[in-house]
């Protein structure tokens, strides 16, 4: 396989390894947000979230959430960003599964996403198409 976080998993890559248990891997992000960004990864290897099975899906959030306690705290960081990119469209980059724990300061010149606006009765429909389709 040729997916750089199977090869962090397996050894054949370094990496600065901040959590680690049978199913999970924690570590420094090569090129960081701000220091201390920290990815997540199950060790099975999903293209995605979307394609990860619900209980490891599950699990992925607790440990990421044990992880941006530590972060916050070592980094006196005023903030924490959970970061999910799902596609090429969304940003993904590497298609293994993995959360960002981005710590955030006032003023670090990031911002937020765009705003969009809704037509009269778009999101209306819109909300009653999706709900359509949750199982």
């Amino acid at each position: 396989m040729d997916c750089v976080f199977c090869k962090i998993i397996n050894g054949e890559l370094p990496s600065d390894k901040i959590y680690e248990d049978d199913k999970f891997l924690a570590f420094l992000d090569i090129s960081p947000v701000n220091k201390g960004h920290t990815l997540i990864i199950p060790k099975e290897h999903y293209e995605n979230l979307i394609a990860t099975p619900d209980e490891l899906a599950r699990e992925l959030l607790v440990i990421a959430k044990k992880v941006a306690i530590a972060v916050k705290e070592e980094t006196n960081a005023d903030g924490i960003n959970f970061g999910l990119n799902n596609g090429e469209a969304a940003g993904q980059i590497i298609f293994h599964t993995h959360i960002h724990v981005i710590p955030r300061y006032q003023g670090d010149g990031l911002s937020g996403w765009p705003n969009k606006k809704y037509e009269d009765g778009e999101q209306t429909e819109m909300a009653n198409k999706i709900r359509n389709k949750i199982n």
